[in-house]
């Protein structure tokens, strides 16, 4: 009989393409990728972050409130408008507009005020219905857990806060990849792992970088890119230094409700890449499965339910 893990494994794989009716991507979705195409400078990035995170009051700024909200001049805001290709800030706040006017009609009705507890559950709905809604084609998904499928040795590296989704997925791509290498330690530490994992025939590294962003996981995406590996990130900002390095970045909300964030979409965004890295080799994946439930049978690693 198959374990749950093997039958979720043979049940679940990811078809690509769009297999139900078209629905629009997120807001944020949408101006990530309005915003992503041109490298922008980090006053751009600035108000970029802003209307990301402001979409809805935002787009009703006229250039002096927005120039002043952000805390930049009003060429500033005119250079910005021009470097993600409109004519003017007219022309994006017109855009913007209509980004934020969708929004507001596909929303929710207006329940009774949260408390605070329930407004961080609130948020981390907002942030899954995002991450929904960039499911719509997941192709970029299944291309990618296809090449971390392959890379033997898989690096995963998360440093500080993000150290435990780094964690997560290693521990579970253990079970379907022969050679995962775990990073949660910063510095030369990095270092060695990440040269060695190239010399041992790696192509890729999974990295995660969640706020606060640290220094370290910059450096040590460079380093990882220098020394020819490839580099799939999941983070909370499509835009910034480290989304810069990658290869591939895959931007999902974290919710900052709370003293401490919470990882709903970015846990789910590992688990969807973990699928779609079983997918990719499905017999190497069956096989794994049943060798490891030997194991844990001889064993007894778990308590029967």
């Amino acid at each position: 009989m198959p374990s749950p893990q093997q039958a979720r494994a043979q049940a679940s794989a990811i078809t690509s393409g769009k297999t139900a009716p078209e629905v629009a991507a997120a807001p944020t979705s949408q101006l990530r990728q309005l915003f992503d195409q041109p490298r922008l400078s980090p006053g751009q990035r600035r108000i970029a972050q802003y209307l990301i995170e402001h979409i809805t009051e935002a787009a009703f700024l006229s250039i002096t409130d927005l120039a002043e909200r952000v805390g930049v001049s009003q060429p500033s805001v005119t250079r910005f408008a021009a470097a993600v290709g409109f004519s003017g800030y007219p022309a994006l706040r017109e855009k913007l507009q209509s980004i934020a006017l969708g929004a507001l009609a596909g929303g929710p009705p207006e329940e009774d005020r949260a408390n605070e507890l329930q407004a961080a559950v609130d948020a981390e709905i907002e942030n899954l219905e995002n991450l929904r809604r960039d499911f719509a084609d997941p192709d970029q998904v299944i291309a990618v857990g296809r090449e971390l499928s392959s890379s033997t040795p898989l690096t995963v590296l998360g440093l500080r806060i993000s150290a435990s989704l780094a964690e997560y997925f290693a521990y579970a791509a253990r079970r379907i990849h022969p050679d995962v290498r775990l990073v949660t330690l910063g510095g030369s530490v990095a270092y060695d792992a990440l040269l060695q994992s190239r010399e041992a025939g790696g192509t890729w590294v999974l990295a995660f970088s969640l706020p606060r962003h640290a220094q370290e996981t910059l450096t040590a995406v460079r380093v990882a890119r220098d020394a020819g590996l490839r580099v799939a990130l999941i983070t909370d900002l499509a835009l910034g230094p480290v989304a810069d390095e990658a290869d591939v970045t895959f931007a999902t909300g974290a919710g900052s409700r709370l003293v401490f964030d919470s990882y709903a979409a970015p846990g789910l965004m590992a688990a969807a890449l973990l699928q779609a890295m079983t997918d990719a080799d499905p017999e190497r994946t069956q096989a794994r499965l049943e060798s490891y439930e030997q194991v844990s049978e001889q064993h007894q690693f778990f308590l029967r339910d």
